[in-house]
Formats: C-alpha cells, sequence, structure tokens
C-alpha cells in the first residue's frame, strides 16, 4: 500500500506531456525536476538572502541606528529598515476619479472603450501566451519532438525585471508622493508575490488554462479568510453566499468538464496542489499591500517596490541554482521563446498601468466588470485554440462562477453608493 501511494505522489510532481497529447521521445525527466523539489529549491535560494536581511533589520533596530547611525550608508539604510515619515508638505493627495467640466459623454464612451480594449487585449494575449510557453514545444522538426522550456522562476524573472522598468520610468516621469514605508516590507509582498506567480505557471504543466482560470475566480475565499486573519476584516451576509456559489460552480466544472488528453489522477492532483498554492499565496500578497497602502504610496511606487525584492530574489536564487544561464541559452537557441517571453512581459506590465487608469477614471466596479468578462473570454479562447473540453454541466459551473462574480459586483456598488468614501488606492493586482 505504501509502495502504491508513493507512486502516486512521484507521478503527480512530474510533469505531463503538452497540451495537446503528444508523447516526443525523450528520456523520463529525473528527480531534480520533481515540481515539489523545485518549489523548495526555490524557497530556499529565497530563504538564504531573506533570512539575513531580517536578522541585520532587527539588530539595526535594536541597537537604534536611526539614532546614532552615520556615514555615506546611513541614507540608503534609513529608507530600507526605518524609512521616511512625509512631510505635510511632500504628501500629494491620491487622485480620486475626476470628471472634468469638458468631458462630454462620448469623450467618456471612447474613454472607457480604450480602457477595456486595452486590458482585454494584454490579458487575453497573456493568457494565450501563457498557456503556448508552458505547454508547447520549441523548435520541434519532422525528426525531433523539440523542446519544452521547464524553468517557471526564469519566466517570472523575465516579467518582473520589465514591470520594475516601467514602474521606474511611470515614477521618475510622474510626480508621487513622498516615500514613507521602510523598504524592507515589500519584500513580503515580493516574496509571496513569486511564489504565487511560480505556481501559476508550474500548474499549466498538470492542468488546463480554462481550470487555472476558474481557481483564480474563486481566490475570494481565500482573500476572505487570509482579511479576517491578517487584516481582521468583517464580512456581510452576501460576501458569504457568492463566495459560496463561486465554490459550488468551481466544483461543477473540475468534477465534471470532460478528460484533458495529458490528464490522469495524479497530475490533477498535482495541478490543484499548485493552484491551491497561487490561490494561498495571492491572498496574502493582496492583504499584506492593503497593509502597506498606510504609507499612502501609490499604486505604482507599490508596483515598484514589490517588483524590485522579486527581481532581487528571483536573480539570486537562480544564480544559486546555476539556472539563469541555462535560461539565457535557451533563449539563445529558440528565438520564438524569446519573443514569446518578451511579449508576455510587456503584456504583464503594460496591462498593469491599464488597471490603475480603468480604477482611478471609472472605479473598481467598472474594472471588475471588464476583467470578469475577460476571464470568460479567455476560457473561451483557450477551449477554440487549444482544444480543451468543456461538459454542459461544466459549461453552467462556469455561469455560476461568473455570475456570483457580478452580483458581488452588483451588491458592493449598491453598498458604496450610500457612503461617500475618500478614494483609496487600489492594491496591485494580479492575474
Amino acid at each position: 500500500m505504501d509502495a502504491r501511494w508513493w507512486a502516486v505522489v512521484v507521478l503527480a510532481a512530474l510533469p505531463s506531456s503538452g497540451a495537446s497529447g503528444e508523447s516526443p521521445e525523450a528520456p523520463p525527466p529525473s528527480w531534480t525536476q520533481l515540481w515539489f523539489f523545485r518549489f523548495f529549491l526555490n524557497v530556499a535560494g529565497y530563504a538564504s538572502f531573506m533570512v539575513p536581511g531580517y536578522l541585520l533589520v532587527q539588530y539595526l533596530r535594536r541597537k537604534n541606528y536611526l539614532e546614532t547611525g552615520r556615514g555615506l550608508c546611513f541614507p540608503l539604510v534609513k529608507a530600507c529598515v526605518f524609512g521616511n515619515e512625509p512631510k505635510a508638505s511632500d504628501e500629494l493627495p491620491l487622485a480620486p476619479r475626476t470628471e472634468t467640466a469638458d468631458s462630454s459623454p462620448s469623450w467618456q464612451v471612447l474613454k472607457l472603450i480604450f480602457c477595456a480594449s486595452g486590458l482585454q487585449v494584454s490579458y487575453l494575449t497573456w493568457g494565450v501566451l501563457q498557456e503556448r510557453v508552458m505547454t508547447g514545444s520549441y523548435g520541434a522538426t519532422a525528426t525531433s519532438p523539440g523542446e519544452h522550456f521547464t524553468d517557471s522562476q526564469f519566466l517570472v524573472l523575465m516579467n518582473r525585471v520589465l514591470a520594475l522598468i516601467v514602474a521606474g520610468l511611470y515614477c521618475v516621469l510622474r510626480k508621487q508622493p513622498r516615500h514613507g514605508a521602510p523598504m524592507y516590507r515589500y519584500s513580503f509582498a515580493s516574496l509571496s508575490n513569486v511564489l504565487s506567480s511560480w505556481c501559476q505557471y508550474e500548474a499549466l504543466k498538470f492542468v488546463s488554462f480554462p481550470t487555472q482560470v476558474l481557481a483564480k475566480a474563486s481566490k475570494v475565499i481565500p482573500v476572505m479568510m487570509m482579511g479576517k486573519l491578517v487584516s481582521r476584516r468583517s464580512y456581510e451576509h452576501w460576501e458569504y453566499l457568492t463566495a459560496g456559489l463561486i465554490s459550488i460552480g468551481v466544483s461543477m466544472f473540475l468534477l465534471s468538464s470532460g478528460p484533458e488528453p495529458r490528464s490522469s489522477p495524479a497530475t490533477t492532483l498535482s495541478g490543484l496542489i499548485l493552484l491551491a498554492g497561487y490561490i494561498a499565496f495571492d491572498s496574502f500578497t493582496s492583504n499584506w499591500q492593503d497593509a502597506l497602502f498606510a504609507y499612502k504610496m501609490s499604486s505604482v511606487q507599490m508596483m515598484f517596490g514589490v517588483n524590485l525584492f522579486s527581481c532581487l530574489f528571483t536573480v539570486g536564487s537562480l544564480l544559486e541554482q546555476g539556472a539563469l544561464l541555462e535560461g539565457a541559452r535557451f533563449m539563445g537557441r529558440h528565438s520564438e521563446f524569446a519573443l514569446h517571453a518578451l511579449l508576455l512581459s510587456i503584456c504583464s506590465a503594460f496591462g498593469q498601468l491599464f488597471i490603475f487608469y480603468t480604477i482611478g477614471q471609472f472605479g473598481a466596479a467598472v474594472f471588475t466588470i471588464i476583467m470578469t468578462l475577460r476571464q470568460a473570454v479567455a476560457i473561451l479562447l483557450s477551449c477554440l485554440l487549444y482544444g480543451h473540453t468543456v461538459t454542459v454541466v461544466g459549461g453552467l459551473g462556469v455561469a455560476v462562477v461568473f455570475t456570483a462574480l457580478l452580483l458581488r459586483v452588483y451588491a458592493r456598488g449598491r453598498k458604496q453608493r450610500g457612503k461617500k468614501a475618500a478614494p483609496s488606492e487600489p492594491p496591485v493586482q494580479k492575474v
């Protein structure tokens, strides 16, 4: 019995064949390619930076370095460990949604079309490319099956580098509030953000893209749980009701959808574990970012700080594993992969800016509706391009999920219409 269970665990951890179900003639993967081995290897790499850094921060705080420190490094240490108290003259009010007097309805409609188109094009392209990179092969010929890209961490690094550059340029070109948060506090959100992205990419080796999209839609449930644990929040009855409907819809889809060509109980289990990891880490990220916004920073400053530490973590971990050069060599061997990875990063970075602009112009409710419709279109597009099968009951499950999401938008909108709350910065959204 024990031997059989161990065989299932090992099978679950090994990546399955591509989305089209082909079985290339290649040597069997070694135990170092087990996803949980690579996960713990990545975590060990991040810990080699975070643990010494955390101990150094605690040491400097105990020694009251803010009062006794001197020298050229003092401003850097102060910014990283203690932060800066913003002065009243330095604080910029967070920009609320504004409608100028000369803003005609037709101009508002054009801006809405621009925002919706930018979000749809950015994230639909991002979804299609994500599935292509993680499930397809590169360099295939009549005599060779080609190579599969396997290092999800390298892909995370590429995304974060471009996002860091875009956020940095935006902060330079547009005046931002005076930064007050200790820089080290971004590292916690960065760690969970990197791990959630890694789980998201890795899961596509085991489950279909539609399954991943629905799992993301159901993350409101762990977000609520994390909100109660981390932020001590309370929720209303309609929020629990819609969360329950989302759970039912996702269960209907997972239990009744047609089998994937590459699917087996073991690989499905592995994919669901990775999706659960993605949802848990992403829930922590959003709640930690909510707490960081108490420092009155802008969303682009948040984007810059989180991506800065994400780049440091992933570069350090890849160098420790000797995988950074291997990822670069793969790009050199396959120019098509280099193009796909670059487009993936561009869509992710500029999609983030579309998020900020849309929420600033039209509010979170309109943004949520656009993104909910985007998720539905993404499932349809993936089924058409990659041949995923969805049964009638599975389709009904998808409908239940998106109906519940739209009900959440409607209920939240009715609740907020009765209040005149001060505008607040949204957390950095992850797709």
